[in-house]
């Protein structure tokens, strides 16, 4: 029988905990999940469009488990059996899996392997393989991250997002940093070419011959790079290369400058040679935020195409290669499309954060 659509649904006190725990959990199927939401929203007086727009489904989605649950309560928000081949694990041995894997570690181990997880559950190795594809878990990876400790956070990746998206008017907006400490490394012998069947050959040894500081402006603009090479980074040098960027920018457009916290960026002979250069503008990133400085995208690359797999026999030779590749580069420079909000970014933070805390999923 159908439900008719102004019919609500009144969860019990036990209803609603345990919809609330299958949201939270991280071992629950996400269908299983959805499902959860949906009906948990309902209950809450939220609309079936807004709910189908929210969680992502059809509105026949919501309407189908508004209904399975009304007629059969939580049960119904499990999958009915289906034909063909019986499953070789029921839910439970699945779960057990999952919370074995997610929420310990193996004996004498960090982390588990395929082989030892089926041991320690009792599951071929073949199904827990296909089990942690399923779920999207990778034992075996790990991703870093450092949260930021600065207690002007928000305040100063709304400055720094707003100038990427909304740029001033009549201004320059200029991405600096320093690449520190480029070694002009020498392998001890030639570079096996690469051929049909086989990669590029280096020797795992090299000779040292010095090194070199990359200083680097990003306009956001137009993405050409104004770079220069010293051999120190010191405070004298950073002051050096903001003085070639006055001569680089045309005197009627005032200088925004997203700089990380670095002490040579914040000396006191930086600050007086800012005072007497009033339409420079610093912007410093957050601690522990250098992402949020494009030129580190910039570094990437250049290191990428033109230092990693390099092979330098003296720190000259080293600065002239990357003069040529900066030039080349800024003859067909596009700017990086930064579509971060905000808003967006303080979300996965506040997501980290909630994470780490145990108040999330």
């Amino acid at each position: 029988m159908a439900r008719p659509k102004n019919q609500e649904i009144a969860l019990s006190e036990l209803e609603r905990k345990a919809l609330v725990e299958l949201t939270r959990s991280r071992i629950t199927p996400h269908g299983l999940v959805r499902r959860a939401q949906i009906v948990l929203a309902s209950a809450d007086g939220e609309t079936s469009t807004s709910i189908a727009l929210r969680v992502g489904v059809s509105m026949p989605t919501v309407g189908k488990w508004r209904t399975r649950f009304i007629e059969n309560g939580l049960a119904g928000l499990y999958d009915e059996h289906r034909p063909g081949r019986p499953r070789s694990h029921d839910d439970e041995k699945v779960a057990h899996l999952l919370q074995t894997v997610l929420e310990s570690a193996p004996d004498h181990g960090t982390h588990w392997s395929v082989r030892r997880a089926g041991k320690a559950t009792d599951i071929s190795k073949s199904a827990v393989q296909r089990y942690f594809q399923v779920f999207g878990i990778q034992p075996h990876r790990t991703k870093s991250f450092k949260l930021s400790t600065d207690p002007y956070f928000v305040e100063k990746v709304r400055d720094i997002v707003g100038l990427y998206l909304n740029p001033p008017e009549h201004a320059a907006v200029l991405c600096v940093d320093e690449k520190s400490q480029i070694q002009a490394l020498e392998r001890t012998q030639p570079i096996l070419p690469m051929g049909l069947g086989y990669v590029e050959g280096v020797t795992h040894d090299y000779f040292r011959h010095g090194t070199t500081t990359l200083f680097a402006a990003l306009d956001i603009a137009n993405g050409t790079v104004l770079t220069d090479c010293k051999p120190r980074h010191r405070h004298q040098e950073f002051l050096a290369f903001l003085k070639k960027i006055n001569k680089s920018v045309p005197d009627e457009l005032d200088v925004h400058v997203i700089a990380d916290n670095y002490g040579t960026h914040k000396h006191p002979e930086v600050w007086k040679w800012l005072a007497n250069h009033p339409r420079f503008v610093m912007h410093y990133t957050p601690t522990y935020s250098s992402w949020l400085n494009q030129v580190e995208r910039w570094f990437a690359h250049i290191s990428e195409k033109a230092i990693r797999r390099g092979s330098f026999r003296s720190a000259k030779e080293l600065v002239s290669k990357i003069e040529e590749f900066v030039a080349h580069y800024n003859k067909h420079a596009r700017p990086f499309v930064w579509t971060a909000t905000a808003d967006s970014i303080l979300k996965k933070v506040e997501k980290i954060c909630k994470l780490i805390s145990g108040t999330g999923h």
